[in-house]
């Protein structure tokens, strides 16, 4: 079995309905470049308020990819 290497980049992906959908942002946006995603890592969680209302959720992640 051939020992893998790991790139790790950082990312926050945006979203006006949940953390999840955030998270499937910035994946989805990454996956469109860069090949081998294999794992991610929550750093933080913030959003922005409207009316005493979340208006957007912010969650950054680390997200580490197989180096070929």
């Amino acid at each position: 079995m051939k020992e893998k290497v790991y790139k790790l980049i950082e990312l926050t992906g945006t979203s006006t309905k949940s953390i999840e959908e955030a998270v499937n942002t910035a994946l989805t946006r990454a996956g469109k470049t860069i090949h081998n995603l294999d794992w991610f890592q929550i750093v933080e969680t913030r959003g922005s308020i409207d009316k005493k209302q979340v208006k957007l959720w912010q969650v950054t992640i680390k997200v580490g990819f197989a180096v070929e």
